[in-house]
C-alpha cells in the first residue's frame, strides 16, 4: 500500500508529485501514474479553469487509483474556501502568493477539524470515506483527517521570501512552493532587495527552514535528469508533467 502523502514528506528525502489536468481520464492517468513512482497527483485550479463536479469527478478517479489529490486554489483570497473544496474530494491543497500572516492563520483555521482548525463537518465526497469499515464518526474523521491531509503555501514574493520562517514554521503546514515566475516579477519591482535572483532566494528560506526540517517545492514541472542544480538550492517537492 502507498505510503500516505503526509508520512512521504515527513520520512522521505525527496516527494515528485505528477502534474496533470482536471479533465484527464481514468485510463490517461493509469498510463501516466505507471511512468514512474508518484506520492500524489497535481492539478491547478489558478490558471485553469476548474468546476466544483469537475473536483469531484477527478477526485473519484484518484482515490479509486489509490493516489492523493492535491490542487492549487484559485487565489490567495480564497484560503478561507480550503475545506469547502477538500469537501469534494482534495487530500491536499496549495494556498498562492502567500505574503500575509493573516493568510496562513485562515488556511490553517479552515483546512483542520476540532482543536487544530474549524473546518466544518460535511461533504460525501471527503477524501478517505470509503477506508473505513462502517460509516466513521465526527470525532473519527477528523482524527484521521488531521494527521492525513496535506497543506501547501507558495511564495512568490521578495515579502515572503524574507518571512519565510515567520510564515511556514506553525502546525499544520507541510510544505513551502515556490513559484519562480512570479518571484522574479516581484524582484525586478524591488530592484533594492538584496537578494538579485530566484536562486539565492531559494538559498535564503533553506537557510530559514532547513533548521525546523520544513520542505521546499519548486512548482514547476521537471524532468529527472534536469533537478540536481535545483537540489543544489534546497529543493526536494518536485513536480512531474504527466506522460500518458
Amino acid at each position: 500500500m502507498k505510503t500516505p502523502f503526509k508520512q512521504a514528506i515527513q520520512e522521505k528525502d525527496e516527494i515528485v508529485l505528477l502534474t496533470t489536468t482536471i479533465d484527464v481520464t481514468k485510463s490517461q492517468l493509469e498510463v501516466a501514474l505507471g511512468n514512474g513512482d508518484y506520492d500524489a497527483v497535481y492539478f491547478d485550479g489558478q490558471h485553469s479553469p476548474i468546476s466544483d463536479d469537475k473536483i469531484v469527478s477527478f477526485c473519484a478517479i484518484t482515490e479509486e487509483l489509490g493516489i492523493e489529490t492535491q490542487m492549487r486554489i484559485p487565489h490567495t483570497y480564497n484560503a478561507h474556501l480550503v475545506g469547502r473544496y477538500c469537501d469534494f474530494g482534495l487530500s491536499s491543497v496549495m494556498v498562492p502568493e502567500v505574503v500575509e500572516e493573516a493568510t496562513v492563520d485562515e488556511a490553517i483555521e479552515y483546512f483542520y477539524y476540532g482543536t487544530l482548525g474549524r473546518r466544518s463537518w460535511g461533504g460525501g465526497a471527503r477524501a478517505g470515506m470509503g477506508r473505513f469499515e462502517t460509516r466513521p464518526t465526527r470525532l473519527e474523521y477528523a482524527e484521521w483527517w488531521n494527521n492525513y491531509c496535506v497543506l501547501v503555501i507558495q511564495f512568490e514574493s521578495v515579502e515572503a521570501v524574507a518571512n519565510a520562517k515567520k510564515l511556514a514554521d506553525r502546525p499544520g503546514i507541510d510544505y513551502v512552493a515556490f513559484g519562480p515566475n512570479d518571484l522574479t516579477f516581484s524582484l525586478e519591482r524591488h530592484a533594492n532587495f538584496p537578494l538579485k535572483t530566484a536562486e539565492e532566494c531559494f538559498k535564503n528560506v533553506a537557510e530559514q527552514l532547513d533548521p525546523v526540517g520544513i520542505k521546499r517545492c519548486y512548482a514547476i514541472a521537471t524532468k529527472p535528469e534536469d533537478r540536481d542544480d535545483l537540489r543544489e538550492l534546497g529543493i526536494s517537492v518536485f513536480w512531474e508533467a504527466a506522460q500518458y
